[in-house]
């Protein structure tokens, strides 16, 4: 997002990695999501817990919508780079669909690109500007409100994702890959970052240049998804088991 004239209004500091602005956001997320996933569990009904999770996910929704239309009113808007084509913008948008339906095709795929995709953004963030900025807000919102869904979906709901939704989520994400190579191209865009690296840090600085970090990045997806998975594997052992 091109924001020049706006870091010339609003002067705030870019969020850093390991800064307060940081690791602040996460432990508020974390002690939140600990109390609402413990809450609904003890306090709420079959269908009050679908409820609460479904009017959470719509508030994410929500806040995306109105940053954009706020930057819209802004007079910055640019296609090429505001659109809420990455990933986890994207999530934000269509996580009530989820919420509302609660389809396990759907939570197969969301599980790993949450946890695989929206943690990342989590650890590195990509904030142009920092607190109080509606960004700011917008950025941890999405990000950890997104991880908050798919973990009261796996708490409350008890959803667990097999073997076979590791393959299921990565065609999926390939899918969107290539819509979003369609996309770049028609717009002269870098949505999901496949022509250009993000300019804050990532592990995709790790992986080497274009086109390197995006060969490299798609031969760890599977592996990485399997690590997300093996928690889940585990556990469902250990309770065969018992």
């Amino acid at each position: 997002m091109n924001f020049t004239i706006y870091n010339a209004i609003f002067l705030f500091s870019k969020v850093t990695i390991g800064s307060t602005q940081h690791f602040v956001p996460i432990i508020m997320a974390f002690l939140f999501s600990i109390v609402f996933i413990k809450y609904a569990q003890r306090e709420l009904n079959k269908t009050q817990q679908k409820n609460a999770l479904h009017i959470f996910a719509c508030v994410i929704s929500f806040i995306v919508i109105v940053f954009h239309a706020h930057i819209i009113s802004l007079g910055f808007y640019n296609i090429s780079t505001d659109l809420p084509l990455y990933l986890c913008s994207l999530l934000g948008l269509i996580i009530p669909v989820f919420t509302y339906y609660r389809k396990f095709w759907m939570y197969e795929v969301l599980v790993f690109w949450i946890i695989g995709g929206t943690l990342q953004g989590v650890l590195t963030p990509d904030i142009p500007l920092g607190f109080p900025n509606f960004d700011y807000f917008r950025y941890w919102v999405v990000h950890l409100g997104l991880l908050i869904v798919i973990f009261y979906a796996t708490f409350v709901f008890n959803m667990r994702p097999k073997l076979k939704s590791v393959f299921k989520s990565f065609l999926a994400l390939q899918i969107y890959v290539v819509i979003m190579v369609v996309v770049n191209k028609i717009l002269g865009a870098n949505y999901f970052y496949l022509n250009e690296k993000p300019q804050s840090a990532s592990l995709l600085d790790y992986f080497g240049e274009w086109p390197w970090y995006i060969i490299v990045a798609q031969i760890i997806i599977i592996p990485l998804f399997l690590v997300v998975y093996l928690p889940f594997h585990l556990t469902g052992k250990r309770q065969k088991n018992e």
